[in-house]
């Protein structure tokens, strides 16, 4: 077979040549495109190779909502963009700053500040850089993306906060977790740039509140624009919560507060539930939903007024003679008061040293006094002998008993404990042995002794329920998580719930002569509301002596802080408030401002339950019918009445005050009558300070958010 080949069917030379160098040459090419891409462009193809990857977008979670106890919105979200940086992405970062500045309306030396903070994290980890950027910082971005690529947008939702400050102190405010925090165990899965909760309710229930970020998965290019997505994990929004407060009587609060600098707090003795807490001067948390700037936040933290500070649980101060309450009650169940007498000529001498009564001032005296009068004329005679009978041990443990001296356990941060000076305190604090003088000036509710509101509003209230004392708190129990109960009450400790055994004949000796207050033969008669069972204590608390006062020729900044706790009904109170004024001089100031809010509760609970009879009528016509003899004024929903005006404070709209009698709801309240007219006859001070009309209601008003802010027509501070 081998022998039948043919030559003719062999391959030519030279083509065989022919072929070799074409496949030499292919060979050539091919080796050198690989040493062109491999080795020559090997840099260059890497970078772009890097570029075209999987990135994860986050998606940002909106934070739960805050309502009032009634439902109704507090602090609301609304839509906003965020401008991230992404320092790999990046040509030039450095380069690049002054043109990013000016685009995004920023200081080049403040935008470098920026990048230095955040220096040593991962450079793929976005860097927050604007917060709520408008839009023509929107489309500054879009139009340099391929100059640009490091500069990112994320939609996110932005808090929006109610008006001037209403609740700021309570709400709290939302801002960007400090490098401080991230060192504390509770914010360990927070990263920098996250918003979280920096006070009040917000910091306090920012577990809940902020919800759970998602993210979407999207292949980008090499100049970051994103070609695909692949997947998307949504995001969890925060679980909103339903507040304790009330939001008309906060707002009665706010405007009985005004520009009076203070705090006044109202609760509700049998459950411990906050009704409103105001705190004055206030500040605007809406600047801090978006990053505040640093000319704001040194205006704020300097000012001598300390508008950051929740008066109401920080303020630590004298109580003055609403401490003759908590004092009361143990030298009656200590068995020294009940048939103490005292002759009060306007002051009397202990230890070698004349103690003033507050009434020597007016040139009297007040005679004759038992317990009774003691309270509700507030003789200093009587409870300088009364302290010195009990001695300082006593009073600072039945002090210690009602909660004084100890967080009260309110569930919101930064809590003051207060002081209860007793000889092992001062031992403690100063190295120094206690003088027996020093029992005196406790005695009256000055000295070291030193309260908040809170603590304050607590222990009298506990008193008017009998002993039980409440913890306060702003969030109802429910709206926990229950994995996270223990983590609350572990974070919040205090004195929390508590019994303390009180005699009913002395329950009933105290409460009568603090609703004695508000008459016209106690201090604060010119509070008393007519058909409202109404009690309260009053207290003036020297912040410095007569003597340096003198001296320095006086001042209103020197005045004294003026108190007033009161409660209704005077027996197992639903409301009890306290007013702390600061320089407001004297105790009775400060009790026409917690009437305000007393009746401001009670005339909504009358319209509650008069809304109710009507329903229950409809079904059976002798439901709820009061007693004949007591007329029923029944307050039509459909239209609102004609003798309010509409008044505007900022966003919150509110009525005027109508004169008239209140509405009233004869199977709960006692009948109102005409006010006897010596409560017209007010010194001109008084009338001046308070200028409501006799007899005056408060209605319910319309509550609204701010607006959001609005987009920027200059550059950025």
């Amino acid at each position: 077979m081998a022998g039948t080949y043919n030559k003719d069917e062999r391959i030519p030379s030279i083509k065989l040549t022919a072929m070799q160098y074409v496949i030499a040459l292919i060979l050539v090419i091919l080796v050198s495109g690989l040493w062109r891409l491999q080795v020559l462009g090997a840099q260059n193809y890497r970078a772009l190779a890097e570029a075209n990857r999987i990135r994860k977008v986050p998606i940002l979670a909106p934070r739960g909502k805050l309502y009032d106890r009634d439902g109704r919105l507090l602090v609301d979200n609304y839509p906003s963009v965020t401008c991230f940086l992404v320092p790999e992405q990046a040509h030039d970062l450095l380069g690049d700053v002054p043109l990013i500045a000016q685009g995004l309306h920023m200081q080049p030396d403040q935008l470098r500040a920026v990048l230095l903070r955040y220096r040593h994290q991962p450079k793929y980890q976005p860097i927050p850089l604007q917060q709520d950027i408008t839009p023509d910082e929107q489309a500054f971005i879009a139009a340099h993306a391929n100059e640009l690529p490091e500069l990112e947008t994320i939609e996110e939702q932005r808090r929006l906060y109610p008006s001037n400050g209403f609740a700021a102190h309570l709400i709290g405010y939302v801002g960007e977790v400090s490098e401080d925090m991230l060192d504390d165990p509770r914010y360990a899965f927070y990263q920098p740039g996250d918003v979280v909760g920096r006070s009040g309710v917000e910091e306090s229930y920012d577990p809940i509140l902020r919800g759970q970020d998602g993210s979407r998965d999207v292949i980008v290019d090499s100049h970051g624009r994103e070609l695909g997505a692949l997947g998307i994990e949504p995001a969890k929004p925060g679980k909103s919560i339903k507040l304790t407060i009330d939001l008309d009587v906060q707002e009665a609060a706010e405007e009985a507060l005004g520009a009076r600098q203070g705090a006044i707090v109202a609760i509700d003795p049998r459950t411990g539930e906050v009704l409103a807490m105001v705190s004055h001067p206030t500040f605007d948390p809406n600047q801090f939903a978006i990053r505040i700037h640093r000319d704001e936040w040194n205006k704020l933290i300097t000012d001598p007024d300390h508008p950051l500070m929740n008066k109401a649980i920080q303020a630590q101060l004298a109580p003055g003679s609403t401490f003759k309450i908590i004092e009361a009650i143990a030298g009656l169940q200590e068995g020294i008061a009940e048939t103490l007498k005292v002759d009060c000529h306007g002051g009397a001498v202990f230890y070698g040293r004349y103690f003033k009564c507050w009434i020597s001032a007016r040139h009297q005296s007040h005679g004759i006094t038992e317990i009774g009068k003691g309270i509700y004329q507030s003789c200093d005679v009587f409870f300088y002998t009364l302290a010195e009978k009990m001695g300082i041990d006593m009073i600072a443990k039945w002090a210690h008993m009602f909660g004084l001296g100890q967080k009260t356990g309110i569930d919101l941060p930064n809590e003051a404990a207060g002081i209860v000076p007793s000889p092992e305190w001062k031992m403690r604090n100063y190295h120094q042995k206690w003088f027996a003088g020093e029992t005196i000036s406790v005695g009256i509710g000055q000295g070291a002794l030193a309260v908040t509101p809170i603590q304050l509003i607590r222990a009298i209230a506990g008193i008017g329920s009998g002993g039980v004392l409440k913890r306060p708190h702003v969030v109802f129990p429910n709206e926990v998580p229950a994995d996270l109960k223990d983590y609350y009450q572990d974070r919040f400790p205090g004195s929390g719930d508590q019994v303390v055994p009180i005699d009913p004949a002395n329950w009933q000796i105290v409460t009568d002569a603090m609703a004695q207050v508000v008459s016209f033969a106690g201090t604060a008669g010119f509070a008393h509301l007519d058909g409202i069972d109404f009690a309260g204590k009053t207290g003036s608390a020297q912040i410095v002596s007569n003597a340096y006062k003198a001296s320095v020729g006086g001042g209103a900044k020197l005045n004294d802080t003026a108190w007033f706790v009161g409660m209704s009904p005077r027996r197992n109170p639903e409301i009890a408030v306290v007013v702390m004024w600061q320089n407001g001089s004297e105790g009775y100031f400060s009790a026409r401002l917690a009437a305000r809010v007393i009746e401001a509760y009670v005339n909504k609970q009358r319209r509650r339950d008069n809304n109710l009879v009507q329903v229950a009528a409809k079904t059976n016509p002798d439901a709820g019918k009061p007693p004949s003899t007591v007329p029923v004024t029944v307050k039509e929903k459909s239209a609102p009445s004609t003798a309010t005006k509409q008044k505007t404070v900022g966003n919150l709209q509110r009525p005027r005050l109508a004169t008239g009698p209140p509405t009233e709801m004869a199977a709960l309240w006692t009948s109102a009558g005409s006010r006897p007219a010596a409560a017209n006859k007010l010194p001109a001070r008084v009338a001046a300070a308070f200028p409501m009309p006799v007899g005056a209601t408060l209605e319910a008003g319309t509550f609204l958010l701010a607006p959001p802010p609005s987009p920027r027509t200059g550059g950025r501070k």
